[in-house]
This record gives C-alpha cells, sequence and structure tokens, in this order.
C-alpha cells in the first residue's frame, strides 16, 4: 500500500473516530441542556404567580376570583410566533394551585380540582420548604410524554399557605432539540469532511512531494540530467540537500574516471603523430620533407588545444543540473553575428548564405550557451559544405515545438554514422582534406539542448544534411 494512502487511512480513522466522539458528546448534551433552560424558565414563572395569587389563597376567595377564567382563556390562545425559524401557535402550560394540605384548588386543564396533590414531589418538597420539581411520564414507556413540574411556595409571614406549580411538556421543546441536533449533524459532517478534505490535500502534497524526490534520485541513477525539486524547508528539503550532494559526490567521482579514459584515449592518436613526426625530424631530409612533418605537428597541436578546450566547455556544460541564466534573445540577430564572424571562411568559399528568421522572433535561452551551440552547428556546416555551396538557416513550428534549421548542401551523412554523429569524440572525415574534428561540436548541442528542454536532429535531405534544434514552443515569443 501506497505511502499516501497509509497516511489518509489514519488520518481518515482519526478524524472519523474524533468527529464521532464530539458529535455523540454534544449531542447527548443538547437534550439536557436545553431542558435546563426551560426549567429556568418555569422557577421564574412560579414565583411570579406566587406573589400574583398570594391575596386570594390567603383571603381563601381564589375559587372565586376571575384568575379561573384567565387561566382558561390563556389555554385557549393561539399565538403566531416564528421562534428561530420554528412556529409556535398553541401554549403549553398547565398552572395548579393547591392550600397547605396539597389539595388542588385551582388547574388550568380543569380535570383535578379537588384532589391531593400532597405525594406529588412538587408540592411535597415546596411544602417543607425546599425546591419541588418533578418530570412526570403520561405514558411510562414513551419519554416523550414527559411533563416538567416546577412548584413555587406562597408565603404569608414566612409561612407556607399554598403551592403553585407551572408544568410544561418536553414534547413542546423537542422540535427546537431536533433542529439543534440535525444543525449539530450537519455542522460536524461538514467539518468531518472539510478535515478528510484537508488530510487529502496534505496526504497528496506530502507525496507528491516524495514522489518527486523519487523521479529525482531515479532519474540520477540512471544517468539522467534532472533539477533538484525545490522544497520551501523542513525534513524534505533536508533529504533532497543530502541526496543532491551525494549525487554531486558519486557523479564527479565517476565523471572524472569516464573523462580520463576517454581523453587518454584521444589523445594517443595526435601524441603519436606528434612523437614520431618529432623522431624523423631530428634525422637529414629536405626542406619539404621537414617542412611538411612540422606542419603536422602543428595541426595536431591545434587539434589537441581544441579538443582541450571543447573538452572544457563540454564538462562545464554537463555538470550542468539546470540553466543559470536565461534571457530573451533575438535569433535573427545572433545568427547575423555569427554569420558575420565567420564572414572571410564563407566567402573565401563562395558559399550562399541565406537568412530566414524573422527580425522580430526572440528566444528564451542562456545566450552564451546558445551562441556556442550555434556557432559549433556553423563550423560543422562549414566543414562538409563545397565550394560554393548553399546554408540556410530557417525557423520550423510543429505543434508544441519550434526549430531553428541550419541546411548544409554536400554530401549525406553515412547511414551507419547518422545515429552516432552527436556521441562524444566521434567524428567524419572532412571532404577534401580527410581530416577529422575533435568529436565534440555536436555532442556539445546535444547537451545544452537537453539543458533548454529540447533535442538535437540530424537528417539527410535532398542536397544535403540538415540539422535541427527542437525546442519548446513556449520558450519562443
Amino acid at each position: 500500500m501506497r505511502l499516501g494512502i497509509r497516511i489518509f487511512l489514519v488520518y481518515f480513522l482519526f478524524v472519523g473516530l474524533a468527529g464521532y466522539f464530539l458529535l455523540n458528546t454534544v449531542r447527548e448534551q443538547i437534550r439536557p441542556v436545553v431542558r435546563q433552560s426551560s426549567e429556568e424558565t418555569l422557577v421564574d414563572t412560579a414565583n411570579l404567580l406566587a406573589e400574583i395569587l398570594h391575596d386570594d389563597v390567603k383571603n381563601g376567595t381564589l375559587t372565586q376570583s376571575r384568575l379561573s377564567q384567565v387561566l382558561a382563556s390563556y389555554g385557549e390562545r393561539r399565538p403566531s410566533a416564528q421562534i428561530w425559524g420554528l412556529a409556535k401557535n398553541q401554549v403549553s402550560h398547565r398552572i395548579y394551585v393547591t392550600d397547605a394540605k396539597g389539595i388542588v384548588l385551582l388547574d388550568s386543564s380543569g380535570q383535578d380540582l379537588g384532589k391531593d396533590y400532597s405525594r406529588w414531589n412538587d408540592v411535597y418538597l415546596t411544602l417543607r420548604g425546599q425546591y419541588g420539581a418533578r418530570s412526570t411520564r403520561s405514558d411510562p414507556d414513551d419519554e416523550s410524554t414527559s411533563v416538567m413540574h416546577v412548584a413555587a411556595p406562597i408565603l404569608d409571614q414566612g409561612q407556607v399557605i399554598g403551592v403553585v406549580t407551572v408544568a410544561k411538556p418536553n414534547s413542546s421543546l423537542q422540535p427546537y432539540i431536533d433542529r439543534s441536533e440535525r444543525r449539530l449533524l450537519t455542522l460536524g459532517l461538514g467539518l468531518i469532511v472539510l478535515g478528510l478534505l484537508v488530510g487529502a490535500a496534505l496526504s497528496w502534497w506530502l507525496t507528491r512531494s516524495l514522489r518527486r524526490l523519487t523521479h529525482y534520485a531515479q532519474a540520477v541513477s540512471e544517468g539522467e540530467r534532472a533539477a533538484l525539486p525545490h522544497y520551501k524547508g523542513g525534513e524534505l528539503l533536508q533529504l533532497a540537500t543530502a541526496v543532491e550532494r551525494m549525487r554531486t559526490q558519486l557523479e564527479g567521482k565517476a565523471y572524472v574516471e569516464r573523462y580520463v579514459h576517454t581523453l587518454t584515449h584521444e589523445l594517443k592518436s595526435p601524441l603519436a603523430a606528434i612523437r614520431g613526426a618529432s623522431e624523423l625530424l631530428q634525422g637529414d631530409m629536405p626542406q619539404e620533407q621537414r617542412a611538411r612533418f612540422a606542419g603536422n605537428i602543428e595541426r595536431e597541436s591545434e587539434r589537441l588545444q581544441q579538443m582541450i578546450e571543447r573538452l572544457l566547455n563540454l564538462a562545464r556544460v554537463e555538470q550542468m543540473q539546470a540553466l543559470e541564466d536565461e534571457q530573451q534573445v533575438a535569433v535573427a540577430a545572433l545568427i547575423d553575428e555569427l554569420l558575420l564572424a565567420h564572414g572571410a571562411r564563407i566567402d573565401a568559399a563562395g558559399l550562399q548564405v541565406r537568412q530566414r528568421i524573422p527580425a522580430g522572433v526572440r528566444l528564451l535561452c542562456d545566450p552564451f550557451l546558445m551562441r556556442q551551440a550555434l556557432a559549433n552547428l556553423l563550423d560543422n556546416a562549414l566543414d562538409f559544405t563545397p565550394e560554393r555551396g548553399a546554408l540556410a538557416f530557417e525557423l520550423e513550428r510543429d505543434g508544441e515545438r519550434v526549430a531553428l534549421s541550419l541546411f548544409n548542401q554536400g554530401q549525406a551523412i553515412p547511414e551507419y554514422a547518422l545515429g552516432r554523429v552527436s556521441e562524444r569524440f566521434y567524428s567524419l572525415p572532412r571532404p577534401g582534406t580527410g581530416r577529422k574534428s575533435t568529436g565534440l561540436g555536436l555532442n556539445f548541442v546535444a547537451e545544452v539542448m537537453q539543458l533548454h528542454g529540447g533535442t538535437l536532429a540530424v537528417d539527410n535531405v535532398e542536397g544535403g544534411v540538415r540539422v535541427r534544434l527542437w525546442l519548446p514552443a513556449r520558450r519562443l515569443s
């Protein structure tokens, strides 16, 4: 199972269980809290009525007063109230009054007049100077039928002369409890879903960060050029830095070993030629032969110098993991500059050069590396173009790619060599002289293209060879 899935499952279980216990705990507290609030209101109401009824109870005129009629009218009222979105259209209080012996003197429901309530807790406790309250179910098996009763003493000079009880059915509170539970459930589920989304996002981010680092390590292990993933801080940055440091150390050792081996092999040929010519020059020979061998030494020395310089440039490019200096460069102006620098050689060979890249085209690139790459292409094309031949620079588009194209008239590249021309130290004999180059020019161009996210393509076409530098279209403007 993937790490991201394991992290998400653990987070899911934690959020789910925490959410369940929290919602269940809060839900269990809603019902008693609502009833406690209602009981507090009943206490106030009962004590208010105790003061209002004092005189009638003391004088024994309660049954002759208008209070029974008032309570009957109260029970018939149909209020039209919207309480936090819930409609209330009937009153739900029941009020009854007992004397000091617990006998019911007045009952708003009219059903228990004259009955003995002295054994009910609300009356029993109040007559004894305690807080009298009870909750009684009309149906013992149905909790929703319970009714809260809160009593208050009717006092006369500190003596209890009667009790007034205010009763309210819990069913009248149930709609508010149900609504609160629904809202709590909706909010809780929303928070759980939000928490899971945050967990999924966190899991995705962590997995993506680790995957980027994994891909980087795999690319490095396969010898590919890869940019170090960017992290803002924390353990991932430390891990990425450690991997990069290890890559640099290992790659540096392997790079040195490979180049020492390759350079040693490539230096053998020019050094052998120089040594052979120098040995021959030590003996007597005609001046013409002496000049020819001295020329050989000079040419091989130049070849060694070019090889060393190009190896240094290639080594610098191969060690780069990403471009360090990207700028908008006018492509046509850059090519014109290169053509001007090679003007003497072009004129001497009588070459026809066509430059068909619009002046306004700009390329996002490393100016120094791109100039060197194009210079290598031009040098290579000039080496293989016959006298009075043709060169052509063009711009090509292919969907999400663009190409800087250089065509040179001349012989086609042999099929066996077509796929190897960009290999390090691979070179073909130049027409006319038969000499080979360092074999590093096109390899350098390929490395520069890779840094720019592009590729080098060399193809035989009618009348010559076309080299294309394919680049992402987003780099061109």
